[in-house]
């Protein structure tokens, strides 16, 4: 790094920081260590803007969902990916809420696929001859996500009839066909002690695997929450962690404060000046958290998911306690908490 640094310092061209953070970067998915580097530096210095390498990546994700989509019917899915981000841009100039990247990635992946069911189950490749059948027969195929793609066919439906692509919108009539509620699975108790024995008492288990599985099993915390933990969250007299917008500090177990004392005596032998709890390889030279893709699979040794370790935890807690402390305890609003409470009671805790 230092090397080519130096070469870029010796041409003919301009030393301005931001001139100099625009050469280093290479093209492709990443920008290459050494812009990442002096991005940090040059921003955290008040030097140089930062670069719109997230923009371009995002550019690239909603790019590659529109180009899977069957050639005849892409012109549409085109023109409503443009329509979302003329809407956001304009959201942003309003002050108000904007979709996020992953809100619109997630509805072209939703279109994306029911333009590729059209195409292969349904033969047709004209949005026009789509009618209410094909809508019921794509949401019937994905029940989970029933009213979630319901709501992103008819923002498509919307824009086709705006650009007159189609006359009629197909899921006019259509309902979501359930309430609102919690429909994931949760894991068994015997497979939760499991996970406990593996992340407090196998030696070999790596430190991210065992704090991001303890903190998610026993205090419900999300993937984000534990890659964006700093090292000044930690609060040593009390044994407790700020985490994400939980109004107060988080009181640690003693096999959750043992994770995080490895995960910070392996932060120790990285020799890294990186503000977060969680230091890669290739985030030990820079001040940014580790990458998304790296926390997806931390706990694929495993074999489980932190979402559903969470859900498991919340609705553990919002059915056995007072769901307005639950969320009050989580910085939740209090309508989020409530789709976990459950429509039965256990026989168990029925009075005999």
């Amino acid at each position: 790094m230092i090397t080519e640094l130096g070469r870029l310092l010796e041409d003919e061209h301009p030393n301005h920081p931001q001139n100099l953070l625009e050469r280093a970067r290479r093209p492709g998915r990443s920008m290459g260590s050494l812009a990442r580097a002096l991005q940090d530096y040059f921003t955290a210095e008040g030097l140089a803007l930062p670069t719109d390498q997230a923009e371009r990546l995002a550019a690239g994700r909603r790019q590659r969902r529109v180009d899977a989509v069957p050639q005849s019917l892409r012109p549409a899915v085109t023109r409503f990916a443009q329509d979302m981000m003329r809407a956001r841009e304009r959201a942003r100039r309003a002050g108000t809420k904007p979709r996020s990247d992953s809100t619109i990635e997630s509805a072209l992946a939703a279109i994306r696929d029911f333009a590729s069911f059209l195409a292969t189950q349904r033969g047709k490749r004209d949005w026009a001859l789509v009618d209410i059948s094909d809508v019921e027969a794509f949401l019937a195929a994905h029940p989970e996500m029933r009213a979630r793609h319901l709501s992103v066919l008819r923002q498509f439906f919307a824009s086709a009839r705006r650009h007159k692509t189609m006359l009629v919108d197909p899921a006019r009539g259509v309902a979501a066909g359930r309430e609102r509620g919690f429909s994931g699975r949760t894991i068994t108790i015997n497979d939760q002690r499991g996970l406990f024995r593996r992340w407090t008492t196998d030696p070999a288990v790596h430190p991210h695997e065992a704090l991001l599985g303890l903190l998610a099993l026993l205090h419900g915390a999300a993937s984000r929450e534990v890659r964006l933990l700093r090292v000044d969250d930690i609060e040593m007299a009390t044994c407790s962690i700020r985490i994400g917008q939980r109004p107060h500090p988080v009181p640690l177990d003693p096999a959750s404060w043992a994770a995080l004392q490895r995960c910070l005596a392996h932060r120790v032998q990285l020799r890294t000046g990186n503000p977060h709890v969680v230091v890669t390889r290739g985030t030990k030279s820079l001040r940014t958290p580790a990458s998304v893709a790296y926390f997806s699979h931390v706990l694929d040794p495993a074999g489980i998911a932190t979402h559903r370790l969470r859900v498991t935890r919340l609705a553990d807690l919002v059915n056995t306690m007072d769901p307005k402390l639950v969320a009050a305890a989580f910085g939740m609003n209090p309508e989020g908490v409530m789709i976990y409470l459950a429509d039965h009671v256990d026989e168990g805790r029925l009075n005999s």
